[in-house]
């Protein structure tokens, strides 16, 4: 699908992830909406690549509403990166994980990832079919190889990325008929502020462990991704690892 002069929404575009993605599909020359619960961050971003932040809690339904009203233009692309890793053991030293936790996690990880699947397709629906397969639009979530391989204190956070990872076959062959593509990114670690943060002894071991290349993720190499499934019209009902080969050990 050719995204250049279309819109094209990212979630968490205020930094990190999203922010590189927004930076990517911008260079394509694709009308971005940065949507961020720090409209400020978005703000500052949007500026930089001549795009729109607007402010949005994903897993917010009225957020969620009020932010895609905003959007005008054919909606063809939706790419959601927002998202929240909280650590807490089941068995703490002191306590037993409350359950306020978990739900926490998994109401703005999976929550917010169909809250945001199901307005982005209500809107594209309503495009005109476009090249020779009559695509409408595309749709990329954000699940994490702790979806498979989930490490000791994860248990919430993995979950949630299971469920993103579950539910994008079924969205794909649901929404198939709308000619929407349903696509997920599982990363592994990527190269944040926050990583960059921790101690060179204890990152390099961390980048030790990935077999090739031996190093992070990129941000931006996850953009490209993104921008690699907008492109070709096969990639539908598929989680895509981006990991280096990785995988995760218990802690």
């Amino acid at each position: 699908m050719n995204i250049k002069s279309k819109s094209v929404i990212v979630t968490g575009a205020g930094s990190g992830i999203g922010e590189a993605v927004a930076r990517g599909f911008a260079a394509a020359g694709a009308k971005v909406w940065l949507f961020d619960r720090d409209l400020a961050a978005a703000e500052k971003v949007a500026k930089d690549i001549g795009g729109t932040a607007v402010e949005c809690d994903v897993a917010e339904a009225k957020s969620a509403e009020a932010a895609f009203g905003k959007v005008d233009g054919d909606l063809r692309a939706l790419v959601h990166c927002a998202g929240i890793l909280i650590g807490k053991r089941i068995l703490g030293k002191d306590a037993v994980a409350d359950l306020e936790h978990f739900a926490k996690v998994t109401h703005v990880n999976l929550n917010g990832t169909f809250n945001m699947l199901r307005l982005a397709a209500d809107k594209m629906q309503h495009n005109a079919p476009e090249g020779e397969d009559g695509e409408r639009g595309v749709i990329i979530t954000t699940a994490s190889i702790a979806a498979y391989e989930g490490q000791v204190g994860q248990a919430a956070y993995a979950a949630s990325k299971g469920g993103v990872a579950a539910l994008t076959l079924p969205a794909a062959r649901e929404l198939g008929r709308f000619g929407i593509r349903v696509v997920s990114i599982a990363p592994g670690s990527v190269a944040t502020p926050m990583i960059a943060s921790v101690p060179d002894d204890i990152r390099k071991g961390l980048e030790d462990q990935v077999p090739f290349p031996k190093r992070f993720i990129k941000p931006e190499e996850i953009g490209k991704l993104a921008l690699h499934i907008v492109d070709n019209a096969m990639l539908n009902g598929e989680v895509i690892r981006i990991d280096g080969a990785h995988r995760l050990p218990p802690k």
